[in-house]
């Protein structure tokens, strides 16, 4: 008998904990299951590779923009040397000529003290234009060189850059790999609405932020920048049920930097979507990869498909609906 009580017990607690995961609205009922198809590791890997990524694409769009700022300050002093070569060259003229007859002898035949004053006035000012003269020259022909040196390290930097990114997206697509994920058509539309730009710092790169202010689908917490994407797909008409903070054992979703974006109007459909529900899951999968750099969105993930790094690769895990996210699509932020 004693032995029968404690089992029946934990039946009953069995029973219990079955029926409140049922309830609607209940964390288990109102969002995908954790994890969201993958490991751990995948996620890390992903995240690694993604932030790798942006930071060699943001430091690159940064020495593009030094590139141009050079290249003009460049061209400017070319142009200035060139036209100075002209008067640089009448200096040089002058001198020679004056080397023929001293300036001593000039001033000692002159016909009088006022015209003793007047050669002494003439040859001062001319001295101090040829000076300048010869000095703005010699700035430009410097500032010129150091240009053309800043321009020749922004290429190298360039190409770092370049290469950086390439072994990123390199790493992604290894991860991806073996978990099966190949190549993938992806979810893109040119007639995807334009997201208002999240802000950035001065060298455009992202600020760092944490599960700072309050998760209007939850009682959790999310990042300024997440709130700003949520925000922004809200005001382009991608209104449909959404869970952003959940508490996971890993992910971005306990950090507040993700949300799960529902293809259906009420909630989580235990099922793929069809119809009219997949449309509106392409369009916004499409919306959040075409608002990715206004966004800082980190990588999307949408029908058995995730885009990161530019591009669009399979990701088929296994499990439901949730697992496989066709039915909803998965936004993780930087």
């Amino acid at each position: 008998m004693a032995a029968t009580l404690p089992r029946r017990f934990t039946a009953l607690l069995a029973l219990l904990a079955v029926a409140v995961a049922m309830v609607p609205g209940s964390p288990a009922a109102a969002a995908p299951n954790d994890p969201e198809g993958g490991s751990k590791k995948l996620r890390t890997a992903l995240e690694t590779a993604a932030k790798g990524y942006d930071q060699a694409k943001t430091k690159l769009a940064a020495s593009k923009k030094r590139q141009k700022q050079l290249a003009l300050t460049l061209k400017s002093s070319e142009a200035s040397a060139k036209a100075l070569t002209v008067q640089v060259n009448e200096v040089a003229n002058r001198s020679y000529q004056m080397g023929r007859i001293s300036t001593v002898t000039m001033l000692l035949n002159s016909a009088s003290p006022d015209d003793f004053i007047d050669k002494v006035q003439s040859l001062d000012v001319l001295a101090q234009v040829d000076s300048g003269t010869l000095a703005e020259y010699q700035d430009d022909i410097a500032t010129a060189k150091q240009a053309q040196i800043a321009l020749d390290a922004e290429i190298v930097e360039q190409k770092r850059q370049v290469n950086v990114m390439a072994r990123k997206k390199r790493e992604a697509e290894i991860a991806l790999a073996e978990v099966g994920g190949g190549a993938a058509g992806g979810f893109i539309s040119a007639n995807s609405p334009a997201a208002q730009p999240a802000p950035r710092n001065s060298d455009g790169s992202w600020p760092k932020e944490s599960c700072t202010v309050k998760d209007p689908t939850s009682g959790g917490c999310i990042t300024p920048r997440t709130l700003h994407a949520y925000q922004q797909a809200r005001a382009d008409s991608f209104k449909r049920y959404t869970v952003c903070w959940s508490q996971r054992s890993s992910g971005e979703h306990p950090k507040g930097r993700a949300c799960d974006f529902s293809s259906a109007t009420g909630t989580f459909k235990n099922s793929a979507a069809t119809g009219e529900d997949k449309a509106y899951g392409d369009r916004l999968a499409a919306y959040f990869v075409k608002n990715a750099d206004e966004l800082g969105v980190m990588y999307v993930i949408w029908y058995r498909q995730i885009w990161m790094s530019g591009s669009w690769r399979s990701y088929s895990a296994s499990g439901g609906a949730a697992a496989e996210h066709t039915n909803h699509v998965h936004v993780s932020m930087l």
